[in-house]
């Protein structure tokens, strides 16, 4: 370790997991060979991917133009995304093959082919032509998760028309930010989405934005998800089934740049105004479809494949969306929320009573063979107890995945032995908006794990640990850099080419500075530590939030925690711990007391928390990420800010009446 380190470390995890033999015999990679192939040459074995993975309308002959911080990748090729996803799968004998297994929240269902997903995506392709929508246009979409929502994405790509997709948990100001930052000249949402077992309302929503902003809007489609009352402003708002019922089916796909612009996706703009991160095509296309492949192993002939995300999100796009659809894979998509069964298994009205495992349901149904979900949601099925699994065979997975955030160790133990049989190899995926998609996983059939770390770059991709100067770490905390290019890496942020330098490249000359914090140990493994918005600084000691709430995790009643550095006047911080108990177990001192004792011994006195409260939810957005700034605002017993995007408001005045009642104790 550093004499200075950065990010101090504390917490060693040492158990290990190698692929099993079985696995790795049958795995697509189970050698070092890609490693090796990319080190040697990495913008030819991206050139390699690119021609293997995908279908051009025209060959590139230059592969990497890097003017920094600036990428094209394959800039003089032709290719039509929605081609790759759709018509060369139809054309080569696929067209019959699901592409979704689609399931509403009620328990509704349907089954897409690919065959079908063409003509309903060239059709809605036609409806937005008729729209007066030309190449370099930009659709927003904020719709819940149904089929609509990739054939109108996918649409978009057919025509060469960017969309920005606008998560359906946000709130009207997020739409008018969006909307108006990307100059939107069409809006396609639904009239509501079901979440919970009620309709969550969407229209209401966009009328809301577009009476006091986004004058650029023109037009509103609206799909009739679940026959909500809603207005329709005439030469303005237009049912989806109306539009589509005379579209023609026919509308080729058109050959685009490899550096045409596929999507914006807004960062979510909690501290600042949203930033419109720029992806484009063929390098994009070229890393989401190989991650896909070889980061899931993917058999695309017998596999079920379920990304358990939004489409709101970077990881939806990537990896429901664009990577499977190029793969040809059959996936799973689903409406709601883990905790809602189908309609005919709710048992009576009161939501508290009813089973909470929907997921596991729609696993043994369909016979899941890969899940990608976050690790929130892995500790929230710790937190409701392995019962829940009870009566679902999920024999049929042979690979989970975990997105969003750093997994402690213990909720990656949880995950491998009840989810996994203790033999289904986990990968942990690092990557964010901004990359477009993996950077530092294990390959299931290769890499021996570690319970919460992420591992390795995988091949071509190159990163760094450095210290605040900007030096290598070799071994201990730093930061997470980024050395050389990657092909699905943003294109900047939209219309602010200065925020994207100042943002992204300016702190460590000549590197990508991903804003995360990161250790390496011996061996070469790399952990994420989280933003480095969230490293406490106590008593000059430099600690991570993510080392406490994997030791406060490890003890057994603990089902989940958050951690964050509360003002001291002693200490600079003091370290406060939101702890959700584990069934069976009741709040006291004693407790408490203990659960501090152990994150003591676990890291060391430095880290023990100043207090840990009791608390029966954390605070969370839609989707899934802990809001920490509403923890601090009670710790220091401020007011607190704006709630709107928290998945269940009412959650706040819970956790100030546990705080309350743990500090009374």
């Amino acid at each position: 370790m550093a004499d200075n380190p950065a990010i101090e470390e504390f917490y060693v995890e040492n158990r290990t997991f190698p692929p099993s033999n079985e696995f790795a015999q049958s795995a697509l990679i189970n050698d070092s060979s890609l490693y090796e192939e990319a080190e040697a040459d990495f913008e030819a074995f991206w050139a390699r991917q690119a021609r293997e993975l995908l279908t051009w309308d025209k060959d590139f002959t230059t592969i990497l133009e890097w003017d920094l911080p600036y990428a094209k990748w394959f800039a003089d090729g032709q290719l039509n995304i929605s081609y790759n996803c759709l018509d060369r799968h139809v054309e080569n004998g696929k067209g019959d093959k699901v592409a979704f297994h689609w399931e509403g929240e009620p328990g509704d269902t349907k089954a897409i082919t690919y065959s079908e997903l063409l003509i309903e995506v060239s059709k809605f392709a036609n409806v937005l032509k008729g729209f007066g929508l030309n190449r370099g246009d930009t659709v927003a979409i904020y719709m819940p998760m149904i089929l609509e929502l990739p054939i109108a994405m996918l649409a978009c790509a057919r025509i060469g028309v960017a969309h920005s997709v606008i998560f359906g948990g946000f709130s009207p100001d997020a739409i008018i930010d969006r909307c108006e930052d990307a100059g939107t000249k069409v809006i396609i949402t639904a009239d509501a989405g079901y979440r919970r077992g009620e309709p969550s309302e969407l229209k209401v929503n966009v009328d809301a934005a577009l009476k006091s902003g986004a004058p650029t809007v023109e037009s509103v489609v609206v799909v009739n998800r679940c026959n909500a009352s809603v207005d329709m402003k005439e030469n303005r708002d237009y049912w989806w089934h109306d539009l589509m019922h005379d579209a023609s089916p026919d509308c080729p796909a058109e050959p685009m740049p490899s550096e045409q612009l596929l999507y914006l996706l807004y960062t979510s703009g909690t501290t600042a105004k949203p930033k419109g991160i720029m992806h484009t095509s063929g390098g994009y296309l070229t890393q989401v479809a190989f991650t896909h492949k070889y980061i899931f192993d993917l058999q695309p002939e017998t596999d079920i494949y379920w990304c358990a995300a939004d489409i709101g999100w970077v990881t939806g796009h990537s990896y429901i969306v664009y990577g499977p659809l190029a793969n040809c894979c059959t996936s799973v998509m689903y409406e709601g929320t883990p905790d809602t069964p189908r309609e005919g298994l709710r048992d009576g009205p009161d939501r508290l009573g009813w089973s909470k495992d929907r997921l596991w349901d729609i696993i043994d149904r369909y016979n899941v063979t890969q899940l990608y979900t976050a690790p929130t949601a892995i500790r929230t099925f710790m937190k409701w107890g392995s019962g829940e699994l009870e009566n679902h065979d999920l024999s049929s997975l042979r690979v989970l995945g975990t997105v969003g955030e750093p997994i402690n160790p213990e909720a990656w133990m949880w995950y491998h032995e009840n989810i996994g049989n203790s033999e289904t190899p986990i990968v942990d995926t690092w990557w964010q908006t901004e990359t477009g998609g993996h950077m530092i996983t294990p390959l299931p059939g290769v890499t021996t794990t570690k319970p919460g770390s992420a591992c390795f770059t995988i091949p071509g991709v190159f990163a760094e640990v450095v210290d605040d100067g900007g030096n290598k770490v070799e071994q201990g905390g730093g930061y997470l850099t980024i050395t050389r290019p990657w092909p699905s890496m943003l294109r900047g942020i939209w219309g602010d080419p200065e925020r994207y330098l100042q943002t992204y490249w300016s702190t460590y000359e000549g590197k990508y500075f991903a804003g995360d914090g990161v250790k390496i140990d011996h061996g070469g493994y790399l952990w994420l530590l989280g933003r480095v918005d969230d490293v406490m600084n106590i008593s000059g000691h430099r600690i991570s939030t993510a080392e406490v709430e994997s030791a406060l995790v490890d003890h057994p009643s603990v089902a989940e925690a958050a951690v964050v550095g509360a003002a001291d006047d002693t200490t600079g911080q003091a370290i406060i711990g939101y702890v959700i108990l584990r069934g069976g177990f009741e709040s006291s001192k004693e407790l408490r007391d203990g659960i501090r004792a152990h994150v003591a011994e676990k890291l060391g006195p430095i880290a023990r928390p100043k207090a840990v409260f009791l608390v029966p939810d954390l605070p969370k957005t839609r989707s899934g990420k802990i809001m920490r700034r509403l923890l601090r605002d009670v710790a220091e017993g401020r007011d607190l800010g704006d709630t709107t995007t928290l998945a269940d408001t009412n959650v706040v005045s819970e956790i100030q009446e546990g705080a309350r009642v743990s500090s009374e104790d």
